[in-house]
């Protein structure tokens, strides 16, 4: 044996491993993520409202799609349907303590937007008249 003995090495550093995103992870994003859905979140972690409410405040949607909107975030967990016990009876749709755990989240995306949205809208025209060239 040689009296030069190798000195062990250090591991290579590694880059970081990018997260699996498995088809269920997936579906549950796409429907957190869908067009309604952060608009929902957000205006009932503001407060409970009834469905006429939820119209109100999100204008440009229709009745339908809020409608599936609801019933996929309720499914979901992130929103409770309760029965007001008044005459009539009412429905009134709550944020839930899982749904809650998003406004952070969905208040950075919905800021992000807003904030982006002009750099957004530069990239679009830059790309569109690179296009048709």
């Amino acid at each position: 044996m040689s009296d030069t003995a190798l000195a062990p090495t250090a591991p290579a550093p590694t880059a970081p491993v990018a997260p699996q995103v498995t088809a269920e992870q997936r579906e549950l994003l796409d429907q957190v993520l869908d067009k309604w859905s952060l608009q929902v979140l957000d205006a009932l972690c503001e407060r409970p409202r009834r469905f006429n409410e939820l119209r109100r405040a999100i204008p440009v949607v229709t009745q339908k799609s809020l409608t599936a909107t609801l019933r996929r975030l309720e499914r979901n967990g992130m929103v409770e349907r309760v029965v007001v016990g008044t005459r009539p009876v009412a429905v009134e749709y709550r944020i839930s303590a899982l749904g809650r755990t998003l406004q952070d989240l969905v208040d950075a995306l919905l800021g992000w937007s807003a904030d982006h949205l002009p750099a957004v809208r530069a990239a679009r025209e830059r790309f569109d008249e690179a296009t048709e060239a």
